[in-house]
């Protein structure tokens, strides 16, 4: 990890590398999602894709051990009739998807939001904020 902190000059992408790496980790399918991760002064933003989506699906939450845990269940089921035959067809579809994964220590976790829109699952990790201490005083000289 050192070594990846001396090549990038940041911590944050190997945080995330080391979790989302399909070589580290491998998904449970094929099918998993894609995640993006951006990083800006105020928070991290995760984007996982999961178009047709809707919220009541998603599950985000902290788990016991302090880590970001994502759960997205899509069911559907298409129905077509065709009165002339009284012939009923039905096609289900099923995925899940679900992983945790260890956030940066500089995450505010009380603060973690999430919104689904257009297909993505948009988690908000704001930053913990910096205190900046002004120290102010005069230094004695020997």
């Amino acid at each position: 990890m050192l070594t990846n902190l001396m090549r990038t000059g940041s911590w944050f992408p190997t945080v995330f590398d080391d979790f989302l790496n399909t070589d580290f980790m491998p998904r449970a399918n094929a099918t998993a999602p894609a995640v993006n991760v951006k990083e800006d002064d105020k928070a991290y933003t995760m984007e996982v894709a999961a178009p047709g989506i809707k919220k009541e699906f998603c599950r985000v939450s902290i788990n016991d051990d302090g880590n970001l845990a994502i759960a997205i269940e899509n069911k559907t089921e298409h129905k077509e009739n065709d009165h002339k035959n009284h012939y009923l067809r039905r096609e289900f579809s099923y995925s899940n998807y679900e992983q945790s994964y260890t956030l940066p220590d500089d995450v505010e976790k009380e603060d973690i939001s999430a919104k689904v829109e257009n297909g993505i699952l948009t988690v908000i990790l704001p930053k913990a904020k910096k205190e900046v201490k002004k120290i102010s005083k005069n230094i004695a000289i020997a």
